[in-house]
């Protein structure tokens, strides 16, 4: 009488190899937009926090917005009425938040938003702050991020 084996054949291990290969292909796309809107949502709180603590600055300064040669220094670090080092307000963050689509998170005062020189486009005349990256995903010509 023949010893009776038991194992999985080639042929069914290559089905599940492939039904295995299906289902990521499927999956994994699924986690990358989860994974671009995590992103996204990360940059709109980041942004919301950076001009609320803008406009704080501006309240206790008289109006005038952090200048953009000092503005990390003036949002991380207590300053005077004049925007010196002081104790009298601040700091407004522990650290400038880093732009999630393009790791960076340096001001650019170009003028030009999403043109990816930066973490953030900053107008120290008004004090207006958005995304200054260059993502792009819906087809439509210019940065995803430029309005936000």
């Amino acid at each position: 009488m023949k010893a009776k084996r038991s194992g999985f054949t080639l042929v069914e291990i290559l089905i599940v190899v492939v039904i295995l290969g299906i289902l990521a292909a499927i999956v994994i796309p699924q986690f990358t937009e989860a994974s671009t809107e995590a992103k996204s949502s990360s940059l709109c709180t980041d942004l919301q926090t950076l001009r609320s603590q803008i406009e704080l600055y501006k309240v206790q300064h008289n109006d005038i917005p952090p200048s953009f040669a000092n503005f990390t220094a003036q949002m991380t670090a207590q300053t005077d009425i004049t925007g010196a080092v002081g104790t009298d307000y601040g700091p407004y963050m522990q650290k400038i938040a880093t732009n999630q689509f393009n790791n960076l998170n340096t001001l650019d005062n170009t003028g030009t938003v999403g043109d990816n020189v930066g973490g953030w486009e900053y107008n120290a005349t008004t004090g207006v702050i958005n995304a200054d990256d260059d993502y792009d995903n819906d087809g439509v010509p210019g940065p995803d991020h430029a309005n936000l």
